[in-house]
């Protein structure tokens, strides 16, 4: 049985269509949170924390004994993509669209604040609405934040919705849920010369033209296997658009991805190896931008997720390999708590996630609240031990 009833309902894909509307990027979530925040004021959270990690929410609903705090985290922001579509309410910013889904997955958490109103027998309930997940960046900035000794949690769930799976399917994984990455930026500067002497300058151009085929070598395995790497090329840029200078800088970028952290810590080991290889005679720098540690899902975590969707009649999928995508999710793992991430099936020929087409669909929102409230349930009832 559905926990919310059709006005709740109703208002939920309401609110989502709105902030579908109004997308803010990653650090830029100032009017989302105030949005959010108002919301759970609504809904009698007991406390709000605001600004968290930069615009991060969080709100606790207490119990009425000791027990686990359980956490249950989505996401502020949306995504620098325009937004293509006929949707009445498609989004009002030029270059920007939820087309993620952290819409959805934050009036999912909002559903299950509704219910909350009847609060747990013990512990505490704490709803994160987490700013500058589409960078890498958000999770550990909320973390580092002096009030999260206040929130710190036993355990951590959350989920994000899975184009191309059937609609409400709920996938489980213990261990690599989701792979790391991290984008590498290599700038280059030598000397610059006339065309006709190039021989007097130092160009980066052979430097790069040796590393677009060096590092996708990086490649190999497949995902599912520890020693799955990828690296991908996303960026290249050398000298000015003339015909009468030999350049004297370039810029090459590439994702680095790998289902471990410890295979990134080897791979990014390896990717400086073939830098320092072909840039010699060059002046270097390496950034590093949108670092994502992998997330591992702890086995006990997902054993309540499962005994939750088992109970509700829900569809598993125990998933045999991780996603290839990456989610800062795994920060909270990282910081000691329980944690598993859920994969809910967004429908078989939905629009993929980055898409500009993409929209997330209504219909998952009642599947979130039941399956996450029935978590809360199994671990703060009396009976749970």
């Amino acid at each position: 049985m559905q926990s919310l009833s059709p006005n709740q309902l109703k208002y939920l894909v309401a609110l989502r269509h709105e902030l579908h509307q109004t997308p803010e990027i990653s650090g830029e979530e100032i009017r989302t949170a105030e949005r959010i925040a108002a919301e759970l004021t609504t809904l009698g959270a007991d406390r709000l924390w605001r600004g968290l990690g930069g615009h991060g929410v969080a709100a606790e609903f207490a119990g009425r004994e000791d027990g686990p705090t359980v956490l249950l985290r989505c996401e502020l922001d949306g995504l620098p993509i325009r937004e293509i579509s006929d949707l009445p309410y498609k989004s009002t910013i030029p270059g920007k669209g939820h087309l993620c889904g952290h819409d959805g997955h934050m009036v999912s958490m909002l559903g299950v604040a509704t219910r909350l109103a009847t609060r747990p027998q013990k512990g505490r309930v704490i709803l994160l609405f987490q700013p500058a997940e589409e960078t890498g960046a958000g999770a550990q900035a909320v973390i580092d934040d002096p009030r999260w000794p206040d929130i710190r949690p036993d355990f951590a769930f959350a989920y994000h919705n899975v184009p191309g799976r059937p609609l409400g399917e709920v996938g489980l994984r213990e261990g690599p849920g989701n792979c790391a990455s991290r984008g590498m930026q290599i700038v280059l500067e030598g000397k610059s010369s006339h065309a006709a002497a190039p021989e007097d300058g130092v160009s980066p151009g052979p430097a790069m033209a040796a590393l677009m085929t060096s590092l996708p070598e990086l490649s190999g395995g497949t995902i599912g296997d520890e020693a799955f790497s990828l690296a991908t090329l996303t960026h290249a840029s050398l000298g000015e658009p003339t015909f009468g200078i030999a350049p004297a800088d370039g810029e090459l970028r590439a994702t680095l991805r790998s289902m471990t952290n410890e295979r990134m810590d080897a791979l990014m080991q390896e990717a400086l190896r073939r830098v320092e290889k072909h840039a010699q005679g060059l002046s270097v720098d390496i950034l590093w931008h949108d670092v994502f540690r992998a997330v591992v899902n702890d086995v006990e975590a997902t054993g309540i997720a499962r005994t939750a969707a088992g109970a509700l009649g829900q569809n598993c999928l125990e998933m045999p390999s991780p996603m290839r995508w990456s989610e800062d999710f795994g920060r909270f793992g990282d910081d000691g708590a329980q944690t598993a991430l859920l994969y809910l099936g967004a429908g078989e020929s939905h629009p993929q996630l980055h898409n500009p087409d993409y929209d997330f669909p209504d219909a998952l929102i009642p599947v979130a609240v039941d399956l996450f409230f029935q978590i809360l349930r199994d671990i703060l009832s009396p009976e749970a031990q």
